[in-house]
């Protein structure tokens, strides 16, 4: 049997009076994590001085569209002769930096030639090829120290570089393993600086086809339309996106190319579909039946916090959904379902099921009971709805609301006047203060308690 938490169904709707003046207002997709979502895509086949490729300028049109079907606000494109040293470097330097804010997200594609150098400390130093450079001048590449600058530079939270090469050679934080530990929001998320790179393969190894596309391409725009949701949860982040590409790419090509994923900055993670707010759960899904009932209480928990607060009911409904998704016989999120349905997402065919579930899978829970007599009233179904109110106060002989609401039965669908009145005196022996039974009781004659303050 579950445990429960009675709650007072009227002073539920008290709560929930101005959010029903509203909910208009608060329904419906809410506000997005980022401010404003850029794409930087850049393909380059016809290379000036360079071997010239093809594929790349499909691949990056490819990525460029999919952004768009993310929903990016801008997506800039730059191809072929329009990808000049000088115009990549303006690009980064100075037009972006100047236009993305703090709360924005960029993601970087790049898809042409790469190669490696040492810089002066003898270190490996990774640079992308501009259309007009040949492969071995340095002095025109876009380095990967200037793709940090970059990210250094520009205000926005969150950027991923997503490199259609294979390119090393950089700085990078200690590896370590994405902690999820306290981070139960994607606004939390957000709140997290990161600057995230995704390569197409190791240095020096080769970039293997399939059908006319790299596989990595393949792999990538495969994680982009959802098959990176590694827990099912909606939401893909950029870790998700980088564990399920480089998985992919190893297995289509036996180990021989081998794409990498790591952070330079910052310990957020790039959200890169945003799903539902109820649904975003960062934790390992739940695998035995203790840890599914707490998943479930703490969906429950969500859903009655929301309301308490006056959010969305919808909202609201979708923790429930997702609590009884993890336990189906969490019996309070039918109590709470069911009372939703009656009174503010009005179906009241969905509020008998749930209320009957409810009474099913938490009989101890007089709330349980009180609901679905409330129900059965409205659907007409009087004596039904007699016997589901009189089993809660047989749970709970205290509960005044009920005495009230079979009173008012009584009174007004089985004009039974005996009834309403013995309902009504023991509302307010149980601590009612409801004036609306008093005249009534009024007219009935001498007898009835002493019920003014």
């Amino acid at each position: 049997m579950n445990s429960y938490t009675t709650f007072s169904l009227r002073a539920l709707a008290v709560a929930l009076l101005f959010l029903a003046s509203t909910a208009h207002a608060q329904l419906g997709r809410p506000e997005g994590l980022y401010y404003k979502s850029w794409g930087v895509v850049i393909g380059i086949d016809d290379y000036q001085v360079a071997p010239k490729l093809s594929g790349s300028l499909a691949d990056a049109k490819a990525v460029a569209d999919m952004l768009r079907q993310l929903g990016f606000d801008e997506v800039v494109e730059v191809y072929d002769k329009d990808a000049k040293s000088r115009s990549l470097k303006a690009l980064l330097n100075t037009d972006l930096p100047r236009k993305l804010g703090r709360q924005d997200r960029v993601v970087v594609f790049f898809a042409g030639h790469a190669g490696t150098t040492r810089d002066m400390n003898g270190q490996e130093l990774g640079y992308l090829v501009p259309w007009d450079a040949p492969i071995s001048n340095i002095s025109k590449a876009i380095t990967m120290d200037d793709l940090k600058e970059f990210s250094r530079r520009v205000m926005a939270k969150h950027a991923l570089f997503v490199l259609d090469v294979g390119v090393t050679g950089w700085d990078i934080t200690p590896p370590q393993s994405p902690s999820f530990e306290g981070r139960l929001t994607p606004e939390e998320e957000t709140d997290k600086r990161v600057v995230q790179v995704l390569t197409a393969a190791g240095k020096g190894e080769a970039l293997i086809q399939k059908d006319g596309r790299g596989v990595f391409i393949h792999a990538l725009l495969a994680g982009l339309k959802g098959a990176a949701d590694r827990n099912k949860n909606g939401w893909v982040m950029a870790s998700e996106l980088g564990a399920y590409v480089t998985q992919q790419v190893e297995q289509a090509t036996g180990g021989t190319q081998h794409p990498q994923f790591v952070r330079l900055d910052g310990d957020g993670d790039v959200v890169l579909i945003e799903g539902k707010k109820s649904a975003y759960r960062v934790e390992p899904e739940p695998k035995t039946a203790t840890e599914r009932l707490a998943a479930a209480k703490e969906e429950y928990e969500k859903a009655y916090s929301i309301l308490q607060q006056q959010q969305s009911t919808q909202e609201a409904l979708e923790h429930l959904d997702k609590a009884l998704a993890y336990d189906p016989t969490y019996g309070d999120a039918y109590v709470l379902k069911s009372y939703l349905y009656l009174e503010f997402l009005p179906n009241l065919d969905a509020a008998l099921a749930a209320g009957e579930l409810a009474v099913k899978h938490a009989p101890q829970n007089p709330d349980s009971h009180y609901t679905l007599g409330l129900i059965l009233q409205k659907k007409g179904r009087f004596a039904e709805a007699e016997r589901a109110l009189l089993q809660a106060v047989a749970v709970t002989p205290t509960y005044a609301d009920v005495y009230l609401s079979l009173g008012d039965l009584y009174r007004e669908d089985l004009k039974d006047q005996k009834k309403s009145v013995e309902a009504y005196r023991r509302y307010y022996e149980a601590g009612g203060t409801d004036n609306r039974a008093r005249a009534y009781l009024d007219q009935t004659g001498p007898g009835q308690p002493n019920t003014k303050q």
